[in-house]
């Protein structure tokens, strides 16, 4: 189908999501998911403008801060449509310390 590569902004796009029925719309914004989207090129610029702000943001923090004091935490990327978000880095806690400590010997 040809309108699926339209960008969401477009008319057409526009065009559909006007026609739909107050109850298709109420059941498609209960399984929602926007971070599945696509989003335009506009949309793509302005998240990687915030990300960059939210860097320079941090770095001015840092540089600013004296070196015994606690720092922010780095900024977190805007999460885009088709990524998954970060996962934390796992934790090594006591036991699995001791048991890598055991295998060394």
């Amino acid at each position: 189908m040809l309108i699926q590569h339209l960008p969401p902004e477009s008319a057409t796009w526009t065009a559909l999501r006007n026609g739909l029925s107050d109850e298709e719309l109420a059941e498609q914004a209960g399984k929602g998911e926007p971070e599945k989207g696509r989003w335009s090129q506009l949309e793509q610029l302005l998240a990687a403008n915030l990300d960059a702000t939210r860097r320079v943001e941090y770095v001015l923090i840092c540089a600013n801060t004296d070196k015994k004091s606690k720092r922010p935490d780095p900024p977190k990327p805007t999460p885009r449509p088709g990524s998954k978000p970060v996962r934390p880095k796992p934790q090594l806690s006591l036991a699995t310390a001791e048991f890598l400590f055991q295998l060394t010997r």
